[in-house]
């Protein structure tokens, strides 16, 4: 399915997305070419925009994680979550993206993963105006330790639920045979 096509199973979709946060912020009359690319030509025109404001309004947060979590492509979903992290803070979107793994459909917890990987993005005072004012920010707004520890716990409990839907069989458990060598995956049921 191209991206910008929607099925009635499919209520949102990276076009709709990308769509939302343009209009936010205010980009229009953007030059469609007619080759099922619409959503990236939208995402390319709001990447500059999105990194050259000292900051973004609140209600921007919600549609650039969206547009991350639906961004199909892992390599450009950095457009939606690098200017967040500048202007919201590595903590918030993090959160956020724990929040689509937890209580996500498997579309938007892919999405999530794919996003998480560049919510890691290194930061530069001179790559963001929103980086803060004179060079400096506020390091709360990066702390993500717990953060972290919460999207281990929930991708452990993503893997155990997909592991006991696949065929009805019980989950499957590692165990290290040998400190420093291959892992045995052995049935729960197994001795």
């Amino acid at each position: 399915m191209a991206e910008d096509e929607q099925t009635s199973t499919e209520p949102r979709s990276f076009l709709m997305c990308a769509t939302e946060v343009a209009r936010l912020l205010g980009v229009e009359d953007v030059a469609m070419e007619q080759d099922g690319r619409r959503a990236r030509h939208l995402a390319h025109a709001v990447r500059k925009p999105l990194l050259e404001r000292a900051s973004l309004p609140e209600e921007l947060f919600a549609p650039l994680m969206a547009a991350a979590v639906y961004d199909p492509d892992p390599s450009f979903c950095r457009w939606f979550v690098e200017p967040a992290v500048y202007a919201f803070g590595r903590r918030r979107v993090m959160a956020a993206l724990v929040d689509y793994l937890r209580t996500g459909t498997d579309a938007e917890r892919a999405g999530a993963v794919r996003a998480w990987y560049c919510a890691h993005v290194p930061l530069h005072a001179d790559r963001s105006p929103a980086y803060g004012p004179a060079g400096v920010r506020d390091p709360a707004l990066d702390e993500s330790r717990d953060i972290k520890d919460a999207w281990l716990e929930a991708s452990k409990r993503v893997f155990a639920e997909a592991s006991t839907s696949v065929a009805g069989q019980p989950p499957q458990t590692a165990t290290q045979s040998e400190p420093g060598r291959h892992l045995n995956w052995q049935s729960r049921d197994s001795p």
